[in-house]
């Protein structure tokens, strides 16, 4: 009834939205008479703040159209190369007519990320992939809104999750020989558990596994998700925030945790954060800073666009990841395709190289969630693994923006450099480490720490905080 009643007031509220938007314009414009009221910039300002307030946020696209290489403009083509009920695996692939740079770009990494399947879609990771263009193929798992998927294609379980990575790590390998896997938040559990199967099947398995800020043991420093998942009762969260999708949507009367639901939680954990961001933007649009105010506007088109899981994949993943732990407690069984359920032992992987990624200030993934998957994959090598903090980072911070870019990214790269197309003897890197932000140039023998970034003013802190997801 909830999500019947939520559609509906949206569905109220959209043609004044509209309105606002048109009153907006008008007060904006200098040549209408609205637009020479001395109030008038004011004015058009609570009109736009009324608008994104109350309109509805659709999917946004990637929208990376080219990249630079070296002085080059490398186009991108974004492609759909597997289609599944639930997820689309897409690809971005770089075209040029540039000799040099294509000799670079064909012999490069083929990467393929794992997007979060928590509340927002794949494109938060836009900053991610377009970064990781510059060196590497990169492929990402795009979910799709459960609301729009019919009921005809039955459930999506945590198990049809593990089996799809399966399959995509397959496609990727059979086109360049093998790859690497980069999970970001909540798909390192599933990635660990993919990789894990085929290690013990006897499967060629990627040459590396790049896990970010992922509860792989969120017993170690709870945040406050943490706690939530792990203080309420199975059956609470069934019964308070599983709903039936309404009737105008494709995938009606399919059980889902709304996106509408998520958003809120999202916004909840630190109200004061958004409250004053968009106050900000109010003064920014009043100031005629149509930068700022742009900037304000790509964030919260990203943030305030959610999509509804299915229900039994969002209650098997509170069970298994956050109550029972089943992944570090060894006991957790994935069904197969064919039925046939297996049990992951992470300590099976041996080939696989392994990086853990943590933000020091994450308040989303706490501190040792991650490096954790250390521990449990007691088969790799310690020659093959490291680890790495970036410093002054939060959640949000260690895929996009400039910490990303510049203190993770580096870190990453080279990491995946250094294995790539390499046998597991040849293979030497630095053992499991705590390093502090890297300089340009990384050697992954040795990450040496520096100087952490000068702490933001106040303002920019509050917008960064207000960006966590």
């Amino acid at each position: 009834m909830l999500y019947h009643l939520y559609e509906t007031q949206r569905s109220l509220m959209e043609p004044f939205s509209d309105l606002a938007l048109a009153a907006a314009k008008v007060y904006n414009n200098p040549l209408s008479l609205a637009g020479q009221n001395p109030f008038a910039q004011r004015i058009s300002a609570s009109y736009d703040l009324m608008h994104r307030l109350a309109k509805d946020y659709e999917k946004p696209e990637f929208g990376i159209r080219s990249i630079s290489e070296n002085g080059v403009d490398v186009a991108i083509l974004e492609r759909v190369e597997i289609t599944k009920p639930f997820c689309e695996l897409r690809r971005f692939k770089r075209l040029t007519d540039d000799a040099a740079t294509f000799a670079k770009i064909k012999d490069e990494p083929a990467v393929l990320i794992v997007a979060p399947l928590s509340g927002h879609y794949a494109t938060l990771l836009r900053d991610t992939v377009k970064t990781m263009l510059k060196d590497h193929k990169v492929y990402i798992t795009d979910w799709k809104n459960a609301r729009l998927v019919p009921m005809s294609e039955g459930a999506f379980h945590l198990d049809d999750y593990v089996n799809y990575v399966q399959e995509f790590i397959r496609h990727v390998q059979s086109k360049y020989g093998n790859c690497h896997v980069m999970s970001v938040c909540q798909p390192t559990v599933p990635v660990l558990a993919a990789v894990s199967l085929m290690a013990s099947r006897g499967e060629l398995t990627p040459l590396s596994m790049t896990m970010m800020g992922g509860p792989i043991d969120a017993r170690k420093s709870p945040t406050a998700v943490n706690n939530l998942a792990m203080n309420k009762s199975h059956s609470w969260f069934e019964n308070n925030v599983i709903y039936r999708v309404p009737s105008s949507f494709p995938g009606a009367g399919r059980r889902v945790y709304p996106g509408f639901l998520q958003h809120t939680g999202f916004v909840a954990m630190n109200p004061s954060n958004h409250a004053n961001s968009h106050y900000d933007y109010f003064k920014d649009l009043i100031k005629g800073d149509s930068s700022s105010a742009e900037t304000h506007r790509k964030f919260y088109d990203e943030y305030n666009a959610v999509l509804d899981m299915d229900a039994d994949y969002y209650l098997e993943t509170i069970k298994v990841v956050f109550q029972d732990f089943s992944l570090v407690n060894g006991t957790w069984e994935v069904r197969a395709p064919n039925g046939k359920p297996e049990l992951v032992r992470p300590a099976d992987i041996k080939t696989t190289a392994l990086l853990s990624v943590e933000g020091e200030l994450d308040d989303i993934s706490g501190s040792g969630q991650t490096k954790a998957v250390h521990d449990i994959c007691s088969g790799v090598p310690k020659s093959q693994q490291v680890h790495f903090e970036a410093e002054g980072a939060g959640h949000y911070g260690i895929f996009s923006g400039r910490r990303w870019r510049e203190y993770v990214y580096p870190v990453v790269k080279a990491f995946i450099l250094s294995h790539h197309q390499k046998m597991p003897s040849e293979e030497a890197t630095a053992p499991v480490v705590k390093a502090a932000p890297v300089a340009k140039k990384l050697a992954i023998a040795a990450p040496a720490p520096v100087k952490t970034a000068r702490p933001a003013s106040k303002k920019v802190a509050n917008k960064r905080v207000a960006a966590k997801k």
